[in-house]
């Protein structure tokens, strides 16, 4: 590995059998990878790069592997990391501080597609721990993430081909409550209807339809970090890497023990759990009273204490930290609005949107009547400008009333972006990103 490449994940296993292929695939897909063949390597790797996740070969390490994972998190300690096994998926590896467990072969596709699940969470996490610091300090309390302990939901799709329902009956046995559905109608319908922890895709004679249904998941804001099962034959046209690829969580077949698949999708459900119970508990800043009135965005006072606390500690947790300021263009066009009152009526929708278009983790505030900031964890400035430019394109795609007999004005809006490197520099960061938006427009 050359010195400009930093390395995201780090890999443990005694040999390159399956971390080899992994590496090399977890490369090319953006996801830098370091190996180490044992824990005191592994140990060292996380003292000196940036390390974001770690996966452990179970089938390599022996014994020793059980504990690695708590060795782990505590050498990284207090930045969260995430740790996924490879092997049997077995409920005690959680009690040993795994993550999610997924079997063998891991394609690299699925690899990261749950690094990006697993490290967002972890990030989130941190999050709420810090907006529990920030919201305390003006007499607001946030509870702790509350997992919901009830069975774990499967939706079913596909035809009662005899295979499928062994698989629903293992599933059963595994203390899951399974709902089946044999169109995909009657799938979106229970999906809109009710929440689930995991879907299950019967490939069957035709695997197109099974990959339509993940494809409608993946559209769908409410449901798209659902995670997904393609149940299919060996000898489908459909590759595994494709599966992947289109957005499924993982691959099985029926030549594969049921009692296996059950619990892959079990262990699927109980991530995704974990991820939404932190979801939940962030959302608890809307309802603390302490928001702006109109927009349910963080206030200028708020957004400043918090973002001192963010700074300070993803300089302790060697995270990177970027803020954006979006500012309302001065165009001929908000001109009008302005002066007719219409562009007053529109910030509480645009605020509105702006809370929904940041990750969860993110924290969007109202600066001024016509200005937006975002203070962004574990990004880049790249990135961070990536996601201002993406809010602004959304925005300006809508149109807002501007009374009648008037045409509806649409908005632009000036950006800028700049890192924070310390707790002392958050006031200047801000300062610096909010300059850069006078007369930038974004995009």
């Amino acid at each position: 590995m050359t010195a400009t490449v930093q390395a995201r994940v780090l890999i443990v296993a005694r040999d390159d059998a399956l971390a080899g292929e992994l590496a090399e695939g977890l490369d090319r897909l953006g996801w830098k990878t370091i190996t180490a063949r044992g824990r005191y390597a592994a140990v060292a790797a996380l003292a000196d790069l940036q390390i974001e996740a770690a996966i452990i070969d179970l089938r390599g390490v022996g014994e020793e592997a059980l504990g690695l994972a708590r060795r782990l998190k505590a050498a990284c300690a207090p930045r969260k990391l995430p740790v996924i096994a490879i092997g049997d998926p077995d409920p005690i590896l959680e009690t040993y501080g795994f993550d999610v467990t997924l079997a063998s072969p891991l394609h690299p596709a699925q690899a990261a597609m749950r690094l990006e699940t697993l490290v967002r969470t972890a990030v989130a996490e941190e999050e709420f721990e810090l907006r529990q610091e920030t919201f305390a300090d003006s007499g607001r309390v946030f509870d702790a993430p509350d997992l919901d302990v009830s069975p774990y939901r499967i939706l079913a799709i596909g035809e009662p081909a005899p295979q499928f329902l062994a698989l629903s009956n293992a599933l059963l046995r595994n203390g899951a409550d399974v709902v089946g559905a044999f169109t995909a109608y009657t799938a979106f319908d229970y999906l809109h209807e009710r929440i689930f922890d995991a879907v299950v895709l019967w490939a069957g004679d035709n695997p197109q339809e099974a990959l339509s249904i993940a494809a409608g998941l993946r559209r769908n804001t409410r449901l798209y970090h659902t995670p997904a099962l393609l149940y299919m034959r060996k000898d489908s046209y459909v590759t595994t890497s494709e599966a992947y690829h289109r957005g499924l969580s993982d691959v099985a077949s029926p030549e594969t023990p049921e009692s296996e698949t059950a619990r892959r999708i079990v262990e699927l459900a109980r991530s995704y759990r974990r991820q939404m119970a932190v979801r939940a508990a962030l959302e608890q800043a809307r309802g603390s009273g302490l928001m702006d009135p109109a927009t349910g965005l963080f206030t200028r006072d708020m957004f400043a204490a918090h973002l001192a606390r963010l700074a300070q500690a993803s300089k302790v947790r060697n995270r990177a930290l970027s803020v954006c300021v979006l500012k309302v263009a001065d165009r001929a066009e908000t001109q009008a609005a302005r002066a007719g009152g219409w562009l007053d009526r529109a910030v509480p929708q645009i605020g509105s949107m702006v809370s929904r278009l940041v990750r969860v983790e993110d924290t969007a505030a109202r600066l001024g009547p016509e200005v937006f900031a975002l203070a962004l964890p574990s990004t880049v400035l790249a990135n961070a400008r990536l996601a201002g430019e993406r809010i602004a394109a959304v925005i300006g795609c809508t149109a807002f009333e501007a009374g009648e007999g008037n045409p509806p004005f649409v908005v632009d809006f000036d950006l800028g972006v700049a890192s924070v490197p310390s707790a002392e520099t958050a006031g200047r960061a801000l300062e610096e990103a909010a300059s850069h938006a006078q007369g930038l427009k974004a995009g």
